[in-house]
């Protein structure tokens, strides 16, 4: 259980009512702006990292770890998973009633970040996408035998899961009125036919959310069902390749033909698919720049320690004034990312669906991920082009960055519409809650 407040002096504050999480995290508004983390959340952000540097990075480093999708497969990162249980650092984003660790979304920002310092980190502590969304919405928008059923299974890490909602041209993207998969009342259930497509995980998942119109109402004319892998009507078409490594799963195109739904398998009720959408993506878009930021620490970590050793023509690569402005570039984006991501993620805390905030974080974190990976490549060399190091596979990855969760361009006219809206307030320090 949390409390959020507000002092006009202190700042925000998120108490926590057990003990081994932190009493406080705040930010004071006066003359001294502290963005320190509490003990408690420091303590977990560290033993993160040295879960990470122990148990991950090793992995990550054999070759012969990876599957054919330039993965580390399930069942080999399975004692690492248990090891973060025994270490208390399992599923920082779900509630403690079903096996998570319950931590507000401001602290999420500081694990995740070091999780995703190696590429499995995430899932190593299972916070990777996107079983970290759909917990986050079934743990909100689901009754309490929904996540017994739905939610329980994933914290603890039993089942992967996948949220179906893109479809291809002339369906549903970034615009979910032009959504045409459907769902019909027949028969006491409900019948869905359509098809999906970039939908993440889904050859590895068992639990599904789908998205389907149940009627032409253009704010409550969507609606979100539960559905098992093993029950008939669906089907994968195809595993759809992609330029980069590929997540669990892969990213599939699917087809429903006759799923039937009963109606405790409808999360809030019929007509609240676009509320579900807009609970799951807000916060699932900020983990992605929470850990797309440690991807991008990585890169720069790779690349001060090459350009720190390597000379040429009687200089380290270090001492060169053109090396210092690349790497003073990248780390200031670096941290600008970071600031933005924990605004966005405490007006999430307060209550705010923080829509501008979240899309100013994931189009600057997304370009941010890209810089930080060519540029480590270009101070690599050669070598930052082969296999030798992660930087080639975080390269291809971070294009995705861009597209996933809403293209750049989609946030940008968000913005310049907010901007058209408020004016001059666009830029508030409110905290005022948005709906």
């Amino acid at each position: 259980m949390l409390a959020v407040g507000f002092h006009p002096a202190l700042g925000f504050g998120i108490t926590l009512s057990d003990a081994s999480i932190p009493a406080l995290i705040k930010i004071n508004w006066g003359a001294d702006m502290d963005f320190t983390l509490p003990p408690e959340i420091e303590d977990l952000r560290q033993r993160t990292r040295a879960f990470i540097e122990t148990h991950v990075l090793p992995l990550e480093a054999d070759s012969e770890n990876f599957s054919e999708h330039e993965n580390i497969p399930l069942a080999r990162l399975a004692p690492v998973q248990a090891q973060a249980r025994k270490a208390g650092l399992w599923a920082p984003q779900s509630p403690k009633d079903y096996g998570g660790m319950g931590l507000p979304i401001v602290a999420w920002a500081a694990i995740y970040e070091e999780a995703a310092r190696s590429l499995f980190g995430p899932l190593s502590i299972n916070c990777a996408a996107p079983d970290d969304g759909n917990m986050n919405l079934l743990s909100r928008a689901g009754t309490p035998a929904q996540k017994e059923w739905w939610l329980r299974p994933l914290v603890e890490g039993k089942v992967k899961s996948a949220f179906a909602m893109t479809e291809p041209a002339p369906g549903g993207g970034s615009d979910p009125g032009m959504m045409r998969t459907h769902a019909e009342r027949k028969n006491g259930k409900w019948v869905i036919r359509g098809r999906k497509w970039f939908i993440t995980g889904a050859a590895a998942a068992a639990h599904f959310v789908v998205i389907a119109r149940t009627s032409d109402d253009k704010r409550r004319g969507l609606t979100a069902f539960l559905h098992h892998r093993d029950q008939p009507g669906w089907r994968i078409v195809r595993r759809i390749e992609i330029m980069g490594p590929e997540e669990h799963g892969g990213h599939c195109e699917l087809e429903y033909d006759g799923l039937e739904v009963a109606d405790e398998n409808i999360l809030l009720g019929v007509g609240d698919g676009l509320k579900c959408t807009q609970i799951r993506l807000g916060p699932a878009r900020l983990t992605h720049c929470m850990r797309w930021l440690g991807q991008a620490k990585r890169c720069m970590e790779i690349a001060q320690d090459y350009v720190s050793k390597r000379e040429g023509f009687g200089i380290k690569l270090a001492d060169r004034e053109s090396v210092q402005i690349k790497l003073g570039q990248v780390a200031q984006r670096i941290q600008i990312g970071r600031l933005l991501t924990i605004h966005a993620a405490w007006k999430l805390d307060q209550g705010d669906r923080a829509r501008k905030e979240v899309s100013m974080a994931k189009v600057h974190v997304a370009d941010t991920l890209h810089e930080a990976a060519d540029t480590a490549i270009q101070l690599n060399g050669a070598r930052g082009y082969s296999k030798d190091t992660i930087l080639e596979w975080i390269y291809r990855a971070a294009r995705a960055a861009r597209l996933v969760d809403g293209a750049s361009e989609v946030h940008n006219m968000v913005l310049a519409r907010f901007l058209r809206e408020e004016g001059r307030d666009f830029w508030s320090w409110s905290a005022g809650k948005r709906v």
